[in-house]
C-alpha cells in the first residue's frame, strides 16, 4: 500500500468531507482513521503507525481491532478522528462502536455528514415531499448477506403506503426491486438511480419502474447507487404547500405585514 498524506494537507478533500457522504465520530485520540480505501481514491493511508498524528486504515480490522486502538489513544491522551464513507445515521456500523466507546468510558461527538436520499434528491432537482402526492420518505434496503431484514420490513410492505422510497445498498437486485414495486405504484411510476451522489462522475438514470432496470443495464453500475421511487420524481401538477399562500395565518405573519392592518 502506499504512502500518503493526511487528508488535512489534501485541499481537494476538504469538499469531499463538508458536502458528501464523508462523517466523522471525534474520540479522545489523533490518526484520522479511514474505514475505507476507496472514499478518496488515489489518498490511501497507511495501514501502520500508532504514533501521534499517524493514519490508520481500518479496512482490515475487527470491532474488537478497532476498540484496542481507540483505548490506546485514549490512554495516551490523543484525539481521533474516525472517518466514515457513509451517513452514520443508518447502515454504518455506527451503533456497535457507540456501544463500544460508552463501555470503555470514552467521550465522543458525531458530526454528521450530507446523507445520500437528499444529495440523490438535489442531483435530480425535486423535493421528495409534496402536498397531497406524498408526505412520507421511506430508507430501506433489501436483505443482504450482512444484515437480513426483520419480519414486515419488506419493500411490499413500504410500498402499499405509496410513500417515496429510498432504496440503499440494492443495485444489485435492481430487477427484483423493480419486480416488487410495480403492483404497487403502477409500471408508469417515475424511478430513478442515482450512482455517487453529488460526487464528479455522478451519474443519473431517469425512467420509470417499467424502464429503469435496462436503463441501468446499458450502462450498468454495481454499487454507490441509490434506487428512487414515487410519484413526487416526476409529477408537475400539484396543490402548492399553504406555507407561502398569502392568506395562510401562521405566527411570523403578525397583523400589518402587509402593510395594512389585517
Amino acid at each position: 500500500m502506499e504512502n500518503a498524506s493526511s487528508p488535512r494537507s489534501c485541499p481537494a478533500l476538504s469538499a469531499r468531507l463538508c458536502t458528501l457522504l464523508a462523517v466523522l465520530i471525534t474520540v479522545t485520540a489523533s490518526a484520522v482513521d479511514l474505514s475505507t480505501q476507496k472514499l478518496f481514491g488515489k489518498w490511501t493511508l497507511t495501514p501502520t503507525s500508532y504514533a501521534l498524528g499517524a493514519d490508520l486504515n481500518t479496512a482490515a480490522l475487527s470491532l474488537e481491532d478497532i476498540g484496542a486502538e481507540f483505548r490506546a489513544a485514549h490512554e495516551r491522551g490523543e484525539d481521533v478522528a474516525r472517518l466514515h464513507s457513509g451517513d452514520l445515521s443508518v447502515w454504518s456500523a455506527m451503533g456497535e462502536q457507540i456501544r463500544l466507546l460508552n463501555t470503555l468510558g470514552i467521550p465522543f461527538t458525531i458530526t454528521p455528514g450530507v446523507p445520500s436520499f437528499a444529495a440523490a434528491a438535489a442531483a435530480l432537482g425535486c423535493e421528495l415531499t409534496l402536498p397531497e402526492v406524498a408526505q412520507s420518505v421511506v430508507l430501506t434496503r433489501t436483505p443482504g448477506r450482512a444484515s437480513s431484514m426483520p419480519e414486515g420490513e419488506s419493500l411490499a410492505n413500504f410500498a402499499s403506503t405509496g410513500a417515496v422510497l429510498a432504496i440503499h445498498l440494492s443495485i444489485h437486485t435492481l430487477a427484483k426491486v423493480v419486480e416488487d414495486l410495480i403492483p404497487h405504484y403502477g409500471a408508469d411510476c417515475p424511478a430513478a438511480v442515482v450512482y455517487r451522489a453529488s460526487w464528479p462522475d455522478e451519474r443519473i438514470y431517469r425512467g420509470m419502474l417499467a424502464t429503469i432496470a435496462a436503463q441501468v443495464g446499458a450502462q450498468p453500475v454495481e454499487r454507490t447507487a441509490l434506487i428512487m421511487v414515487g410519484r413526487t420524481l416526476g409529477v408537475t401538477e400539484f396543490r402548492n404547500s399553504a406555507l407561502y399562500d398569502g392568506d395562510y395565518q401562521r405566527r411570523f405573519r403578525t397583523p400589518g405585514w402587509r402593510g395594512t392592518d389585517e
